[in-house]
Formats: structure tokens, sequence, C-alpha cells
């Protein structure tokens, strides 16, 4: 159960205003360990005379320490970077934007979730396929294997397959096998929970995942292949829309 006051706190500390701020990482994926930070993302708005001028401006804004007993990790784009990653067929934003455990929000958070319905593409598979080609080499790598980074993987594909066959975004692992019925995904889920983020796996499980990993890749790309999403994003026009009236709104506090 997540505690949103000291989030809120953080948030509310932040020095521009917010578009919206979401909880990521293990929280939203549904296995966090009870040591596991909080992964705070979300976008600011920078005013117009910082976007335009010739200083340096805070694109990405990072904020990490302990509040309240608590590790946070607060990281915000500003709009402008936000939404061009939205066109880059970037996953990690699109999770961020559409996690369901919000910090704050605003009626613009609302418009913009529309609007990205319209940046999901066939190709964000690439994405999927990459983090979950790195993960696996973390895993891989490790001796003794641990359970996060193989939770990592599945959460990856899963969430990868989802979206190439629906259109909607799904981080959450455990939901995501409601319909993917892989039967070893609660106990592994369950040892991560109940342990830590180093949780070990024996090693004789190591051969079992290769496989897996390998069949899900592959369904991965098949559901790329079959996917009836656009090659392109359809959206460039609404974020534009968007970005020139928070822009412009005047930087008075929280939108």
């Amino acid at each position: 159960m997540i505690d949103y006051q000291p989030l809120q706190a953080e948030v509310a500390r932040h020095p521009y205003p917010l578009l919206f701020a979401t909880v990521s990482g293990a929280h939203l994926y549904g296995f966090p360990s009870p040591d596991s930070d909080y992964d705070l993302r979300g976008v600011h708005i920078l005013p117009a005379k910082e976007a335009v001028g010739l200083l340096p401006k805070q694109e990405t804004v990072v904020v990490s320490g302990w509040r309240e007993g608590a590790q946070m990790d607060l990281v915000t784009h500003d709009a402008l970077k936000f939404f061009e990653l939205l066109l880059k067929r970037n996953g990690y934003v699109l999770e961020q934007l559409y996690s369901p455990l919000v910090v704050h929000t605003t009626p613009e958070h609302e418009e913009l979730k529309a609007i990205a319905s319209g940046c999901i593409t066939r190709h964000h598979s690439h994405h999927y396929l990459g983090f979950s080609a790195t993960q696996w080499e973390l895993f891989r790598k490790e001796n003794p294997p641990r359970v996060k980074p193989l939770l990592y993987v599945y959460r990856v594909l899963l969430t990868g397959i989802h979206l190439m066959r629906t259109g909607k975004v799904e981080a959450n692992l455990l939901t995501l096998n409601e319909e993917a019925r892989l039967p070893y995904i609660p106990e592994l889920v369950e040892r991560k929970v109940r342990g830590s983020e180093k949780e070990s796996l024996e090693a004789g499980e190591r051969e079992f995942h290769r496989a897996e990993y390998a069949r899900l890749l592959a369904a991965l790309e098949k559901a790329a292949a079959d996917s009836a999403l656009p090659d392109e994003a359809t959206a460039r026009d609404a974020l534009n829309d968007l970005l020139v009236r928070v822009r412009l709104r005047p930087a008075t506090g929280p939108l």
C-alpha cells in the first residue's frame, strides 16, 4: 500500500508547475520489495521566458534523497522534451503517462493521455525488444541469478505483447499475467515482494527461464508483425497545440 502523502509533499517542492507526476518502477510493475525506492516521474512546464531564452534550460529536473524514511527519485522532463519522446516511440514515457499510481494530475494530464494514444505505433515493439534483451543480459551474467532482473524481463515482454495486440499500455505484471497465464509468475513475484532487491534464484532454474525468454521474445516479434497499430504517429499537431497552450499560461503555481 502506497502512502501518497510524502510523495505529494515531494512533488509540491518542485520548482516548476507540473502537468502530472506518477509512480513508476517496481511499484507500478506490481512487485515492490520492502526496500524498493519510489520512482516518481512526470512533466514540468518551463515558463515561456525560460523556454525561448538563451540561458541554459532545465529540460530535466532530477531530485533524489530520503524523505520520511523512504528513498525517492523524482525525475521530470519539460513538456517539449516529453512530447518529443512520445513521438519517438519511447515506451518509458508511455508507461509514466498512463501509470494509474497518480501523485499529481491536471486536466491537461487527462488531455495528454487522450492525445498520446495517437503516438502508439507497431514500432514501439523495438523499445520492448531492446529493453528485454538488456534485462536478460543482466540476469544472464549474474551469479547467483536474481529474481529482480528476471521479473523485469517478463514484465517488459508481456507489456510489449499486450501493447501490440491491444494498443493499450499495461505495466503491472500480475495484471498482464491474467491474460498470459504463466504459472511461474505469481511465485516469482511473491519471492521478490517478500524478500529484497537481491532475492536470488536457484542455479538450476536458469535454463527453464532461458527457454521462456526465447519463446516470449518470438511471441512479441509475431505480435508486432500481426499488429493493427499504425506505422506512424498521428498526434503531432494535437501535441503541438497542447504544448503552446501550457507554455503560454502564466507560471503562477500548479497547473
